[in-house]
């Protein structure tokens, strides 16, 4: 019989302990599979939801994230300017500010309001019912969630007061049409969103800073690619900060996404640590108990590395069997996790912490083999080093 084969009679032997061995391994190496797709899930999923806009640039005033800098003067000018540049396919601009639609409570509801100017650009948002709004007339687009709080559907008339400056405003509600129920790329689960032309924002402001924005989304020709863009951009307009979804993915890494990979590393150090001292205690009690059988199968003409040999196997089996258990039982528990750090707020539905990629899968086999063999190592050296003739002599004298 090989050394697999006698591991494993070894194993049934004593189904309790293997039970417990295969299932804790079962249960930290789930838990080690989701740390290593959350490590990098949310930069993946970000990237993603980025490059899903269509636009793969951002030009804003300044370093801040859109909304929270400076608008930028002369917007509408500006993003014509850009959109002619021949390696860029198009470009719009983007305003945010918030409004309350005065439908569905007694205070109205409150949204975020989003307004968009641009030529032969798709606008940043995807229609589900209806149809987009028209360039110049007092029409508005609006999420799920606000046609639900509103109960305002395509079609319907309504009136809202905007609020634009991030300050108390007393501007008078201004009317508008629902032309079409949309889904934004950025809302949050429970996000109330609302859009129009970026004319017709400034009007529901008060007509004040008709022509700016606080960022301009450029998407790229295919055959340029953004970093020709941005080079392009940023010599057109230099007084202005031009950042790829590359650029601003990294930046996010660097930033906010760095706690989530640190208490990936903590927790994936942590769970390996206790797969090895969990594996190293079940074979080393199992070891102890058998140490009479193995002097005399020693005595029979087993060598030494025969005897190593089926104990490292019984580490294999054990974080074999654990290590296959734990990849459904880790799916299962990512996305209960994930649902649950989705109720965060601000962050978009469309985002997951929790993110499959084939290299998480690599570095958890490999880990969990690394783990086999470091949690054999104390075992090993018992049967290497055990003496057969004084533990025959025990056994015989036990």
């Amino acid at each position: 019989m090989n050394a697999m084969g006698f591991a494993w009679r070894s194993l049934v032997r004593q189904p309790a302990r293997a039970s417990l061995g295969v299932l804790g391994v079962a249960a930290v190496g789930a838990l080690l599979f989701d740390m290593l797709l959350l490590s990098q899930g949310l930069v993946i999923s970000m990237r993603d939801l980025l490059e899903r806009t269509g636009f793969d640039l951002r030009v804003t005033a300044t370093d801040a994230l859109p909304g929270q800098g400076p608008l930028i003067p002369n917007a509408v000018e500006r993003t014509q300017a850009i959109s002619q540049l021949p390696s860029v396919h198009s470009a719009i601009a983007l305003r945010f500010a918030n409004a309350v639609v005065l439908a569905g409570a007694p205070r109205g509801v409150y949204t975020t309001f989003q307004g968009v100017a641009g030529t032969g650009a798709a606008h940043p948002w995807t229609i589900l019912r209806g149809r987009d709004v028209t360039a110049g007339r007092p029409e508005i687009v609006i999420n799920e969630n606000t046609a639900t709080r509103t109960r305002l559907d395509a079609g319907s008339r309504v009136m809202l007061r905007a609020s634009c400056n991030g300050q108390e405003q007393a501007l008078p509600p201004v009317p508008f049409t629902v032309s079409g129920i949309a889904q934004f790329p950025f809302d949050s689960p429970n996000g109330t969103t609302i859009a129009t032309s970026l004319q017709m924002l400034a009007a529901a402001c008060g007509g004040n800073e008709t022509n700016e924005a606080d960022v301009i989304m450029v998407a790229s020709q295919e055959r340029a690619g953004p970093a020709a863009a941005v080079s392009d951009v940023a010599k057109l307009l230099p007084d202005l900060h031009v950042l790829s979804n590359a650029e601003a993915v990294n930046r996010f890494e660097r930033g906010g996404f760095t706690y989530f990979r640190q208490i990936s590393t903590v927790l994936t150090a942590v769970t390996l640590s206790f797969a090895v001292l969990l594996i190293t205690v079940l074979l080393t009690v199992s070891i102890n108990q058998r140490l009479g059988e193995i002097a005399a199968l020693r005595a029979l003409g087993f060598s030494r590395w025969r005897v190593v040999a089926d104990v490292f196997c019984e580490s294999v089996l054990i974080v074999g069997g654990g290590g296959l258990l734990s990849l459904p039982v880790g799916a299962l528990l990512a996305i209960g996790l994930d649902h649950i750090l989705k109720r965060i707020p601000g962050i978009p539905a469309d985002v997951h912490f929790f993110v499959f990629q084939p290299s998480a899968l690599q570095i958890h086999l490999l880990l969990l083999s690394a783990t086999a063999i470091v949690a054999a190592l104390y075992p090993i050296r018992i049967v290497s080093r055990l003496p057969i003739a004084a533990t025959l002599r025990d056994e015989v004298v036990g």
